[in-house]
C-alpha cells in the first residue's frame, strides 16, 4: 500500500509539473496587454524618462524664477530655440564629416577646386585661407539668418517672441500644410532627438581628435 501510495503521489507530481510547464509555454504566446500610448500631439521628446526632462535645479527656468537683474537669464523660448538650432548645425556638421572623410566608413567626397584637409578640425581654417571671399559670404549669410531668426518675431531672450522656437518660416513648397497635426508634432520630436544625438556625436568626434583613445569605437570605424 505504501509503495502504491508513493507511486500515485509521484504520478500526480509529474502531471502537475507537466501542466505547469504547458501553462508557462502557453503564456509566452498569449497577447500582452497593450500599453496606452500618448499621441505625438502630447509628446515632449522626453517620453523615455517619464515625459518630462530632468532638471532638478530648474536651470531651464532661470529667466522666470530669478529676477535679481532684468534679463539676467534667457527665457525658455531662447533655450528651446538654441537647442533646436544647435541640433540642426550638429546634424549638418556630422553629415559633412562623414561625407568628406576618406578613411574607414567615410564617403571620401571632395569638391574640385576646394582645399584638401583630412583633419576636419582644421578644415575651416584651410578653407578660409584659400577661399576668403566665399568664407566672408558664408559668414554673412549665417549672420543674416541668425538675426532674422529672432529679429522679425520679437526678442525670445526675454520671452517676447511671437513665433514657435525653431520655425524659420522656410516652407516655400508648402510641405508642412500637407501634413496632419499629428505628423507635424512627430517630426518635431524626431528632429529634436536626432539633433541631440548629433550634438553628442560631434562632441565625441572632437574628443576623439584631441584625446587619443577617448572614443575607442572610432578606432574600429577608421
Amino acid at each position: 500500500n505504501r509503495n502504491s501510495l508513493l507511486r500515485s503521489q509521484s504520478t500526480l507530481t509529474m502531471k502537475a509539473f507537466a501542466v505547469a510547464t504547458l501553462l508557462s509555454v502557453a503564456s509566452a504566446f498569449s497577447p500582452l496587454p497593450t500599453p496606452s500610448r500618448t499621441t505625438s500631439l502630447g509628446a515632449t521628446g522626453f517620453e523615455e524618462v517619464g515625459g518630462s526632462f530632468w532638471d532638478p535645479l530648474e536651470l531651464s527656468k532661470l529667466g522666470k524664477n530669478i529676477d535679481t537683474f532684468p534679463s539676467m537669464f534667457p527665457d525658455t523660448q531662447f533655450v528651446k530655440e538654441a537647442e533646436i538650432k544647435h541640433g540642426r548645425m550638429a546634424m549638418l556638421a556630422w553629415t559633412g564629416c562623414w561625407a568628406t572623410c576618406n578613411t574607414g566608413l567615410g564617403l571620401g567626397m571632395h569638391l574640385p577646386g576646394f582645399p584638401v584637409e583630412p583633419d576636419f578640425t582644421k578644415a575651416f581654417g584651410a578653407f578660409a585661407a584659400e577661399q576668403p571671399a566665399m568664407t566672408a559670404a558664408v559668414l554673412t549669410f549665417i549672420s543674416i539668418a541668425e538675426g532674422e531668426s529672432v529679429g522679425w518675431s520679437g526678442d525670445n531672450f526675454r520671452g517676447k517672441s511671437t513665433k514657435e522656437p525653431g520655425d524659420l518660416g522656410l516652407d516655400f513648397l508648402g510641405l508642412k500644410g500637407k501634413l496632419s497635426d499629428d505628423k507635424k508634432e512627430r517630426y518635431k520630436i524626431v528632429e529634436l532627438k536626432n539633433g541631440r544625438l548629433a550634438m553628442i556625436a560631434m562632441a565625441s568626434l572632437f574628443a576623439w581628435k584631441s584625446i587619443p583613445g577617448s572614443v575607442p569605437l572610432m578606432d574600429v570605424f577608421t
